[in-house]
């Protein structure tokens, strides 16, 4: 493959994770703050909104570090094998995760009554973006499986 594009997509992944850890660290916490000063009542949702988020940066950076792996395999020309297959299994899996934690999330504050139509759209933005990650990561972990079949028996016959 172009070593550009795979430059460019490795750049992205660095400026993707980058972004969401500024986010994380400085942009996070001051709406919080600003928030509990807008909605007083809302004080207790703090602290277990924003550790959800945090959590959810956990199966995040594993499929980040999973996307990386893949795109070295793909660099070493090793892109049919069993280990890429495993990094977009894992990816998949990374992705179901952010999609369950935010679907909780998301009950949790509608039980509590504390669910402004942003906060949902960016929920369901959230959900619905991982969503497609984990299908379009689980149909071509299920495609890589068929071509490495086709390849073992290609191997043989020759």
């Amino acid at each position: 493959m172009n070593k550009f594009l795979l430059g460019a997509l490795n750049g992205l992944l660095v400026l993707t994770s980058m972004i969401v850890l500024a986010l994380c660290i400085f942009v996070l916490p001051n709406m919080a703050d600003v928030t509990v000063e807008l909605f007083p009542e809302a004080d207790y949702l703090k602290y277990p909104i924003l550790v959800g988020i945090y959590l959810t940066c956990i199966p995040f950076y594993a499929g980040i570090f999973q996307t990386f792996k893949l795109l070295n395999l793909i660099q070493k020309e090793s892109a049919f094998t069993e280990k890429a297959a495993k990094s977009l299994g894992i990816i998949s899996y990374c992705a179901g995760a952010v999609i369950a934690a935010y679907i909780a999330g998301t009950l949790y504050l509608g039980l509590q009554n504390a669910l402004p139509p942003g906060v949902i759209m960016l929920g369901f933005t959230i959900i619905f973006t991982s969503f497609v990650i984990a299908l379009f990561a689980l149909v071509l972990k299920l495609l890589l499986i068929k071509v490495i079949a086709i390849k073992k028996e290609n191997d043989l016959v020759i």
